[in-house]
């Protein structure tokens, strides 16, 4: 688990740095071993250029992948201080990517639960490794302060949801 925090506040940082420019707080590593390849934050969530492309792990794949195009991902992880979504978790699946670390659970748009074995061929052989919660309150304290100042998602499951829970100082 220490390993998994270490990487984990690499993914903080940047969600951070994400929140501090008025961004949904996502951030995200790729580590292969012990070093840190790309990492990115999540953009766009707000401002005159909002879209739902421009998520954390999407960019970190992009900026990893134009600096070493061809790379073999399959022994690469991805640490975010959220749970992949759907179009998150499937792009990393398909770029190789089978380790997964997140902080804080996606309770509206978690995509890491897809059932891979009852989907086609493409997907159901696929063996993933899931990691959850780590450094969950941490995640959790910068996504309840976006929440409590930006409309981005502010009236969905998930703002209710983070806005009740608990976080310890």
């Amino acid at each position: 688990m220490e390993k998994h925090e270490h990487f984990m506040r690499f993914a903080l940082a940047e969600a951070a740095a994400a929140l501090q420019a008025g961004e949904f707080p996502v951030g995200c590593v790729l580590v292969r071993g012990d070093q840190v390849l790309a990492s990115a934050r999540r953009r766009n969530s707000t401002g005159p250029d909002t879209n739902e492309l421009d998520h954390a792990e999407i960019l970190v794949l992009r900026a990893f992948l134009q600096a070493a195009p061809g790379a073999d991902c399959r022994d690469i992880a991805v640490y975010s201080t959220m749970e992949p979504c759907l179009m998150c978790f499937a792009t990393l699946l398909l770029s190789g990517i089978r380790r997964f670390v997140w902080a804080y659970e996606d309770v509206m748009g978690g995509g890491t639960g897809l059932p891979l074995k009852q989907l086609p061929e493409l997907y159901a052989g696929m063996r993933v490794e899931l990691v959850s919660g780590v450094l969950r309150n941490e995640s959790l304290i910068l996504f309840q302060q976006f929440f409590r100042c930006h409309a981005y998602w502010g009236d969905s499951s998930l703002a209710r949801y983070t806005l009740a829970q608990e976080a310890t100082p």
